[in-house]
């Protein structure tokens, strides 16, 4: 079996810790996730690198950095309920499930839905909940949720998903008109009906495809 825990521990001093990423949960749980069970096999030396990597049907897997800062963002702690939109290869539910939280991931790709299954049993995060669907749409079968990280880029917030969080409730999401450049912004629930912005910085993701995010890429 690889035993990958100095990769693990180099990642996240100098990709994460050192860019300003302080909250000890993160890192802890990044220190622990085994991120090669979440790429394809002939990407597995590359798995720690500080960049995404492909994991098919046109989808990647964020590099770490990235989300690192989406799971601080978020204000995960122990028992919150979240919800992970374009949930991919499973990487980053594992990161909150280790984190505590109770995640319920959203894949559009059938395929990579159950992709995710099979590396998050794999890895020992066997509770975590992944179903296949639109993610522009959320899962209001859990509603509401503490935390609703979105890992692929719409031109602007879905309001479904503002709607599915509980009052205080976090959504980190990349909104941007370009499907090449967008800004990852946090909305945080203040009321039933109002809700504050905050930019985070500039970012790249793959498109955010559904009813509520872009349309006509296969």
């Amino acid at each position: 079996m690889r035993d990958d825990h100095e990769e693990r521990a180099t990642m996240v001093g100098r990709q994460i810790r050192s860019r300003g990423i302080s909250d000890a949960a993160v890192l802890a749980a990044m220190s622990k996730v085994p991120r090669h069970l979440f790429v394809p096999f002939e990407s597995r030396n590359r798995a720690y690198e500080d960049r995404p990597l492909p994991i098919g049907f046109g989808q990647t897997i964020s590099q770490p950095y990235v989300v690192a800062l989406m799971c601080e963002a978020l204000k995960i702690e122990p028992g919150s309920r979240v919800l992970d939109i374009g949930t991919g290869s499973g990487y980053a539910a594992a990161v909150m499930a280790e984190m505590g939280a109770k995640v319920v991931g959203i894949e559009r790709k059938s395929e990579l839905a159950e992709f995710a299954k099979t590396n998050l049993i794999r890895a020992g995060y066997p509770t975590v909940e992944i179903h296949c669907g639109d993610g522009t749409l959320g899962y209001p079968q859990d509603t509401p949720y503490d935390a609703i990280m979105v890992a692929a880029a719409s031109p602007a917030l879905p309001g479904t998903l503002q709607k599915q969080l509980t009052i205080g409730g976090r959504l980190v999401n990349p909104i941007g008109p370009s499907r090449h450049h967008q800004h990852l912004l946090r909305i945080t629930r203040q009321s039933e009906t109002d809700f504050s912005s905050e930019t985070l910085g500039e970012v790249t993701f793959v498109p955010l495809i559904g009813e509520e995010g872009w349309e006509g890429i296969s």
